[in-house]
């Protein structure tokens, strides 16, 4: 039978097992602890490299498998305007994308003469007014792009009061392949009327567009005081000889489209025969 002393030493050497046990267990879960903590660094260090250099948006699947839009492409040119392709307009009227310098030029005039079916529309561009704007409408001037098209659309409401022009669709969907970088005005007066318009004055040449930083081709020329958003380039204006003429399109009236009685094709058909640089 084991003496007092005996199980003294028995119970000792065992509370001594069972402490080096406990401390095997905490060191080992040290050891987890900080492997885990390391890979999460890590994982996340990996992450974060992958978004800033190997992101969704320079991924060769993201780039190369776009299905053609409405939205502008990616691709853009070099220069200070970095117009977009679009693919979803490309036609074989197609003019290819404007010369896009470093230093836009912005200021000086253009005048051109839109010689129509009824009649000349002489328009200056302002290249203070909207550089980017005026560099392409002149290369799709020089590239004859407007030539044989049709302003497809008047609008007669008191509120809004123009000619569209530009679509070589003539359906207002088409444009020229590309689109041009908003130059939206910042010195219109403000309307009597609408909250945030402001008023287009008779006389005013601005891109039409299908949201923002979208205009191609398509513009309107203003023949009475227009209200709406500031959400239109204004690239230029209209002069008295052609306000007579579009004035003239206007009084011959217009076939009501879906946007309701004061707004379609004009009755008076508008084809622009050619489009030059005066």
């Amino acid at each position: 039978m084991p003496s007092n002393e005996q199980r003294r030493q028995a119970a000792k050497r065992k509370l001594e097992r069972q402490l080096a046990r406990r401390a095997e267990r905490a060191k080992r879960r040290r050891i987890w602890g900080v492997s885990i903590t390391v890979v999460a660094v890590v994982a996340a260090v990996g992450l974060v490299y992958w978004l800033v250099n190997l992101g969704p948006g320079d991924s060769e699947a993201a780039t190369n498998n776009t299905t053609p839009t409405d939205t502008p492409a990616e691709n853009t040119t070099d220069g200070a305007c970095a117009f977009k392709e679009n693919p979803a307009e490309q036609s074989d009227k197609s003019p290819g994308m404007p010369e896009d310098p470093a230093e836009t030029p912005n200021t000086g005039t253009v005048a051109v003469t839109l010689k129509t079916s009824q009649g000349d529309i002489p328009i200056t561009l302002d290249r203070a007014k909207a550089p980017c704007t005026v560099q392409s409408i002149e290369h799709l001037v020089t590239s004859k792009f407007f030539d044989g098209t049709t302003c497809h659309r008047l609008t007669t409401s008191e509120g809004l009061k123009v000619l569209q022009c530009g679509d070589p669709k003539g359906d207002g969907t088409g444009g020229p392949g590309y689109t041009i970088p908003d130059e939206l005005p910042t010195d219109l007066k403000p309307a009597a009327v609408g909250q945030g318009a402001v008023t287009y004055p008779r006389g005013t040449l601005a891109m039409a567009n299908a949201g923002p930083s979208t205009g191609g081709s398509q513009f309107f020329l203003v023949y009475g005081d227009s209200t709406l958003p500031p959400n239109y380039t204004v690239f230029g204006s209209v002069g008295a000889p052609g306000l007579a003429t579009i004035d003239k399109i206007a009084k011959g009236g217009l076939t009501p489209g879906p946007n309701g009685p004061q707004d379609g094709t004009p009755k008076l058909p508008v084809e622009i025969e050619t489009a030059a640089v005066q």
